[in-house]
């Protein structure tokens, strides 16, 4: 049985320079632009909450809701698809079932996709079923080069940013802490505290089933990032324990 476990890298402040040109996961912090699949207008639904959270906070890029049924939500035009949207999506936020990722997956590669927030549960946690799923996404997510965080999970919030690609309650405030966790529930708690405390983030990242993106990769990300000092995790499984163990002392003091 997994113990969780609460860990707390520091980052060094004077590790501020930045290696030129986009990080391998600004795709997901950063992006130009973002396609939420599964956009609904049905309220209480993730699909509209999530849209809701990104048009609701600017981030400076573009959103385009994808919905074979609706031509408008929430007031934006909507997509049948990702590959009838006019213009380049580098973020895909999925909300839709579980069985119709793989085929959502072949979309993002065809259109030229960089990184995908699998908001939808159903996978390796439901047994056999969702874990050859998992093997299906993963296998495409390699294939296109896509870097992805989730499944299961609550999304990314860059509150500097103005990105809020989650279906929490509303954003976050603003600050120099990064908290990730592979529990949305404690995550959900946490930002419900930190907004009555005067708490804020550089960055909230919900992992999820860390099926590509796991702790190395958020802890290099985040280490390199200057406006994070320092960076706090909740932590139920280690899984890659080699990738975790690289990163973490490259970015304590």
């Amino acid at each position: 049985m997994n113990t969780p476990a609460t860990s707390t890298i520091q980052k060094p402040f004077s590790s501020s320079d930045r290696q030129a040109g986009r990080h391998p996961l600004d795709s997901i912090f950063v992006p130009k632009s973002v396609a939420v699949v599964g956009a609904t207008e049905k309220v209480g639904s993730v699909g509209r909450t999530v849209l809701w959270n990104l048009i609701s906070s600017p981030f400076g890029g573009t959103v385009f809701p994808i919905n074979p049924k609706r031509s408008n939500i929430l007031g934006l035009k909507a997509y049948p698809s990702l590959s009838a949207v006019p213009d380049p999506v580098e973020l895909a936020v999925i909300c839709t079932p579980s069985p119709s990722i793989p085929g959502v997956m072949d979309e993002c590669i065809a259109t030229g996709v960089k990184g995908a927030i699998i908001i939808s549960a159903g996978f390796k946690e439901i047994g056999p079923e969702g874990e050859e799923l998992e093997r299906q996404v993963l296998a495409r997510a390699r294939k296109g080069g896509i870097r992805v965080v989730g499944p299961n999970c609550l999304g990314v919030m860059n509150p500097i940013g103005g990105l809020n690609a989650t279906f929490a309650a509303g954003m976050a405030r603003g600050g120099s802490v990064g908290l990730v966790s592979q529990s949305g529930a404690l995550l959900t708690a946490i930002l419900d505290w930190s907004l009555h405390a005067d708490v804020g983030f550089s960055s909230v990242v919900s992992l999820g089933s860390m099926l590509d993106v796991g702790w190395g990769d958020i802890i290099y990300h985040l280490g390199d990032d200057p406006k994070t000092e320092s960076i706090v995790i909740y932590m139920e499984t280690v899984g890659d324990a080699r990738a975790f163990l690289s990163a973490a002392p490259s970015r304590s003091s």
